[in-house]
């Protein structure tokens, strides 16, 4: 951009506010909640150790009584009627029988794991549940897809070229390739499966057998249409359990298919089955329901973003002041053009340090699952496409929200009075929210109804984070990829002059790859608006 004001400049480009017109995030449980998992696992690691000092010392306390008698009993079964006949043996053998024997059996009775029991009980309420391990299992296949990283990179940790100290095992593997598979999703399944098999064949020691793996690595391939391979496999997995419940009849009926398709095609003999090992190229992923779902993933990966060199040279940036505003004529805020048309901002300095912590620790207690407005209703609801966490703030509740707030307005010119509170989410890692409209559309009435100030006019987004990799905000309709950075907000318009949409502010937040994503929000809506923005002569305008 040019024009940009010295870098020593930039402190005086003031605060923040956010808008969050993206949040979803895969995983139910967000980076804050894990990070308390994480203290309450190695409590109770703390725990099991204390369990297991416990129980050594038992045994050690067993193992001495066990030295002391072994001695003695081979004393007095030497010579029984020798032995007796001192009175002592004879009142100590009373004793040890009656008395210390009784002593041993408590000990041996005595359960030192109470304590550690206890413990995980306690913590048991606050563990993730299947839901959420296959959530997160599903999330780390979205980042295979969008980021297109095979099931290798991940499964040794090496994520875009950086070595992570995070790998899975041949079991981890098979768990991924099975929650896949109970979903009816055999283009994973078959990723997964693979990988499982191929860290085995390596020699790596599992706990699933290799039979159970090539069982449903088989019927994967099958039902991604790869027949030669699917008998391969089934072949490969008789050899290993001729007894096998389903590889023999799975055999025969593969064979029997082949035969007839190769009849079909006037071939005398098989295909011979490819080589090449299974990669996230051999086999076509399944369309699903995001029409621009290859556009979405390729801006999220950096790749098609339209901003020509010619089109950046006429971005500029600027210091905002909002018609020599009162409470930013000292302090205005520094614009930079993020986009051309539709006419995207950045705002730099938009939030410090201290107030996005006091808006984190705000939001933390009561951060629950993120919902949508359902467009024909109204009501607010969850949905698979957005499964985050997220919290509402109120201007009331703390000086630091109602600053954001006022200063909202001030930058923007628009009237925060009929806007919907602040909005904070976290994207844990796999988290993301689907292309998506902030505003409703004609076939959606209702959708602000209940509100009753109108539909939502512009779009305020703050980072309240950097993010490691991924996450970026995409626009797919034209071609714009906004990258995250700290104490930075970006603004745009959902709706023209006329009240009519923008649909080509239709947009998405990118899966967050490594690291943690913060981001407040903050949506405008029209009422209030009328002598700040009036309407244009034309729809569009």
């Amino acid at each position: 951009m040019r024009g940009c004001p010295p870098a020593a400049v930039l402190v005086l480009c003031g605060l923040c506010w956010a808008a969050n017109a993206e949040i979803f995030t895969s995983i139910v449980i967000i980076s804050g909640q894990m990070t308390d998992l994480i203290y309450t696992e190695k409590e109770l690691v703390q725990s099991l150790k204390e369990y297991i000092r416990a129980e050594e010392s038992k045994l050690a306390a067993v193992k001495s009584w066990a030295k002391k008698l072994d001695v003695l009993t081979r004393a007095s079964t030497s010579d029984p009627e020798g032995f007796l006949a001192h009175p002592v043996n004879a009142y100590k053998l009373m004793k040890r029988l009656n008395t210390e024997w009784s002593e041993l059996e408590s000990l041996v009775l005595q359960d030192p794991s109470d304590g550690f029991i206890s413990n995980i009980s306690a913590h048991r309420q606050y563990f993730p549940d299947e839901e959420d391990e296959k959530g997160a299992a599903k999330a780390l296949m979205r980042l295979q897809d969008t980021y297109q990283l095979d099931s290798e990179s991940f499964a040794k940790g090496n994520l875009h070229g950086v070595r992570y100290n995070a790998e899975l095992t041949v079991d981890d593997c098979f768990d991924m390739g099975k929650t896949a598979y109970n979903e009816v999703d055999y283009y994973h399944s078959v990723l997964w499966m693979q990988q499982a098999l191929k860290q085995m064949d390596a020699g790596e020691e599992a706990v699933v057998s290799k039979a159970d793996v090539l069982d449903y690595l088989s019927y994967s391939v099958y039902q991604m249409g790869d027949l030669p391979r699917a008998i391969e496999l089934t072949r490969r997995l008789v050899a290993i359990d001729p007894g096998h419940q389903r590889a023999g009849g799975n055999l025969r009926y593969f064979e029997k298919l082949l035969s007839a398709e190769l009849t079909e095609k006037d071939q005398s003999q098989q295909e011979p089955m490819s080589e090449q090992p299974i990669t996230l190229g051999t086999y076509k992923r399944p369309r699903d329901y995001l029409p621009e779902r290859e556009t979405y993933e390729a801006l999220c990966r950096g790749e098609g973003v339209k901003m020509t060199i010619k089109r950046q040279s006429r971005m500029f940036c600027r210091y905002q002041d909002r018609n020599r505003n009162p409470r930013l004529l000292l302090k205005p805020m520094l614009e930079e053009d993020e986009w051309d048309s539709p006419h995207i901002v950045r705002y730099l300095n938009a939030l410090s340090d201290e107030e996005i912590e006091k808006i984190k620790e705000l939001a933390k207690p009561r951060l629950a699952r993120a919902t949508v407005r359902d467009p024909k209703t109204g009501v607010l609801t969850v949905a698979n496409y957005r499964v985050s966490k997220s919290a509402w703030l109120e201007g009331e509740e703390d000086p630091v929200i109602d600053r954001v707030n006022q200063r909202i307005e001030d930058v923007t010119g628009l009237s925060v009075a009929t806007a919907e509170l602040l909005q904070v989410a976290n994207y844990g890692v796999g988290g993301q929210y689907e292309p998506h409209f902030d505003f409703s559309r004609k076939d959606e009435p209702d959708a602000f109804k209940s509100l009753g100030t109108g539909n939502r006019v512009a779009t305020f987004l703050n980072y309240m984070s950097d993010v490691e990799a991924g996450g970026a905000t995409v626009f797919p309709d034209f071609g714009a990829a906004i990258w995250p950075r700290k104490g930075t907000a970006v603004f745009w318009y959902n709706l023209f002059r006329s009240g009519e949409g923008d649909y080509r502010t239709r947009h998405a937040a990118c899966p967050v790859l490594v690291g943690s994503k913060w981001v407040s929000n903050k949506w405008i809506h029209e009422r209030g608006q009328e002598f700040r923005r009036p309407c244009g002569p034309s729809e569009v305008d």
